[in-house]
């Protein structure tokens, strides 16, 4: 996601200074391992998934990094299957 598209997202879901930071912490750690920031289309998996948990109210970077990990299972699952 480009920081146009949290802009935009943050605005509709009137999310806090601290919950937008730990969306993007939390992002950028689940593909830290991988080349280059990890491709577009996967952020954008892991960036959804992450947003509905903060839409039902989880925004600790905790829990935002435990739905991420997630995210990235099912992203592996998705290419192994």
């Amino acid at each position: 996601m480009t920081k146009l598209d949290w802009w935009l997202w943050r605005k509709r879901m009137k999310l806090d200074e601290r919950a937008m930071a730990n969306l993007e912490v939390a992002l950028d750690a689940a593909f830290r391992a991988y080349p280059n920031g990890g491709d577009h289309e996967n952020r954008k998996h892991v960036a959804r998934r992450m947003m509905q948990s903060a839409r039902k109210g989880d925004t600790t970077l905790g829990g935002l990094a435990a739905v991420a990990k997630s995210a990235l299972r099912e992203i592996a699952l998705r290419k192994a299957g």
